[in-house]
């Protein structure tokens, strides 16, 4: 991150507005290179959006990460239009799924570029989009940064070609975890090596690259949904639900069905002023995706539930359902 500072623009004169969590890499992909290269770093004691528009405007804020939820909300607050940005450089994003949609929107409304990162506090490579020069690109998480080794598995451990769907496995030259403390089995099960006894780390993300080089994020493995013996990636479903103009953010997790083994349940959050059912948006999703795709069931919910960085926790949206009807 330190290397890649003077790339992005910092310097003595940048001024880094931190928002999330400082114990996470998310939050060093922006402190880091604004310390090492002597910044000001401008702490946030807790994110809401109204507050980081007001910080951002006062300090004239160069650089921020945000995470996905995070420039939603930014986004819709009721002063950004009137909010002076114009001092950004540059805005970063990592830790969850990025809608291509919303990256669009982001450079469109926002001054200064932005920038996208992928990768894992386990150290299995990283890749970088860089937004604002590859607009074509929004749909992936962008190319392998330099030195960074990601390759596509097969469930054989066998690699994949472009185009074509497996996990995400990467090396990094810099930092790779070299195990779980105190739980071997878990580290070993982390670990692939390639034929030359390379070793690297599975992220447990699905994806694939594309004939450029650039890596589009299909889902996560233990999130894919196997109904009626078909694969079914939420990430799909969820673009479709996306596209209807009443619909805010959207998660699909898959439930037991006595019929197909399971089902995809979605879970969706209007959009402010919006105003929808869940049958309309089910017909309307629907609609869009394929006869091995549909959705079972739409439930509005107030917000999901999310970790410290913005993560989406479908566990706990499967658990509460499956509970409900226990």
């Amino acid at each position: 991150h330190i290397r890649r500072g003077g790339m992005f623009g910092y310097g003595p004169e940048a001024i880094s507005l931190v928002s999330t969590p400082l114990y996470s890499n998310t939050t060093l992909v922006s402190v880091l290179p604004s310390v090492a290269l002597g910044g000001t770093t401008v702490l946030m004691p807790r994110f809401d959006a109204g507050g980081f528009l007001a910080l951002a405007e006062h300090h004239r804020v160069t650089h921020a990460m945000l995470v996905p939820v995070q420039y939603e909300r930014v986004l819709r607050h009721e002063a950004f239009d009137r909010t002076d940005l114009s001092s950004f450089r540059v805005k970063f994003c990592t830790s969850a799924p990025f809608s291509a949609a919303l990256k669009a929107e982001v450079l469109r409304r926002w001054p200064g570029g932005l920038v996208e990162y992928f990768g894992m506090t386990e150290g299995g490579g990283t890749c970088i989009l860089v937004a604002h020069q590859f607009p074509d690109k929004l749909h992936t998480v962008g190319r392998p940064a330099e030195g960074h080794d990601i390759r596509i598995l097969d469930d054989a451990g066998r690699e994949l070609g472009p185009g074509e769907v497996g996990e995400i496995v990467g090396r990094s030259p810099f930092s790779m975890m070299t195990g779980y403390h105190r739980r071997p089995a878990d580290s070993a099960a982390a670990e692939w090596h390639d034929a030359t006894g390379e070793r690297f780390i599975r992220t447990g993300d699905l994806g694939r690259f594309d004939t450029d080089g650039f890596l589009t994020i299909v889902g996560r493995k233990k999130d894919v949904i196997i109904s009626g013996g078909f694969n079914i990636y939420p990430v799909d479903l969820e673009a479709a639900l996306g596209a209807h103009p009443a619909v805010a953010e959207a998660a699909v997790v898959g439930v037991p069905s006595v019929r197909w083994g399971e089902t995809p349940v979605a879970f969706v959050v209007l959009a402010p002023g919006h105003g929808a059912d869940g049958e309309t948006l089910r017909a309307f999703a629907n609609a869009r995706l394929g006869s091995t795709q549909r959705i079972a069931e739409v439930a509005i919910v107030p917000a999901l539930p999310r970790s410290p960085i913005g993560k989406v926790l479908k566990r706990e949206l499967r658990d509460g359902y499956t509970a409900g009807r226990g």
